[in-house]
């Protein structure tokens, strides 16, 4: 596999909206060896470690209303940026990007860091990812915060939502990040929209955001279904932590039906957090999901 990658200018970052975060960086994961990961680290060394793993087309950005309440609360917060997003470094062959090479990547970062006493925080394709990570080290893993995102089983027909999103994104490769952000987070400044924009000089540099709607299983061959039945049956049985569900309400793909379904199979998962004008995006509400979360997680 090629991994020839595109490294976005330093000088991009500079600058953005709430988010003065140092890009830790890493080129020896195992297996990756010369793509370079980034990752916000905020926090002790030995404090309990909130692992937030964002999803398409978005970065660590998408976190920083989260980041500074987690801290306060005592978590080491580590947000790394996946490859072909953020500060990371993206490779430019659009077949290197598969669910077994972000779900490894993720694999070999956390065993790189030899994170432990974990808060998995996952949306989006962090979820559909992230959730197929504890199964196969569950000693790491402690609590989840789990919002709008799903499990890639296949036993059902994607949402007509969905489709919609993933035509729109097929016809339009260099789709402007920012602008669509904005539309679905009213509340957002134009300054906080270009910061979406920041990863990406140009559509060479997106090849993974033009992946990753292409990616989403829809039959039972295809990469990351095997994970996501046994990640399944594994919340459903053996999961012994403490969950916190939050959910954007007005999200046309994870709704709060399908939400309420994925509550369903996490063991002791309580009743969720509705938050009926939150979109998709909805780690920008995070200054009202963090400590409704929190009061429940660390109780």
């Amino acid at each position: 596999m090629d991994f020839t990658a595109l490294r976005t200018p330093e000088a991009r970052f500079e600058k953005l909206p709430g988010f003065s975060y140092a890009a830790h960086k890493l080129d020896d994961l195992a297996g990756y060896e010369g793509l370079r990961m980034a990752y916000v680290d905020e926090g002790p060394r030995d404090a309990p470690v909130a692992l937030c793993l964002h999803g398409q087309p978005t970065w660590s950005y998408l976190y920083r209303r989260m980041i500074p309440l987690f801290s306060k609360a005592g978590y080491r917060v580590v947000a790394p940026d996946l490859f072909g997003f953020g500060r990371s470094d993206k490779p430019a062959d659009p077949a290197v990007y598969t669910f077994d090479f972000h779900r490894g990547s993720l694999q070999a970062f956390v065993a790189r860091l030899d994170l432990a006493n974990i808060l998995l925080v996952v949306q989006d394709w962090g979820g559909l990812l992230g959730l197929t990570l504890p199964m196969d080290d569950p000693g790491r893993y402690k609590k989840l915060l789990v919002m709008n995102t799903g499990l890639g089983t296949a036993e059902t027909p994607l949402p007509e939502g969905f489709l919609a999103w993933r035509a729109w994104a097929n016809a339009n490769p260099d789709m402007a990040i920012g602008k669509l952000m904005k539309r679905g987070t009213a509340h957002l400044t134009d300054a906080e929209a270009a910061a979406y924009d920041a990863p990406f000089p140009s559509v060479h540099y997106k090849a993974g955001v033009q992946r990753f709607p292409n990616l989403v299983p829809d039959n039972p061959l295809a990469g990351g279904v095997a994970y996501a039945r046994r990640a399944r049956d594994w919340w459903q049985t053996q999961w012994k932590g403490k969950s916190f569900m939050a959910i954007g309400g007005a999200d046309p793909v994870f709704n709060e039906t399908a939400m309420r379904a994925l509550a369903a199979i996490i063991n002791g998962c309580p009743e969720p957090l509705v938050l009926p004008e939150a979109g998709h995006f909805v780690q920008e509400w995070g200054d009202r999901i963090v400590p409704a979360a929190l009061a429940v997680l660390d109780a």
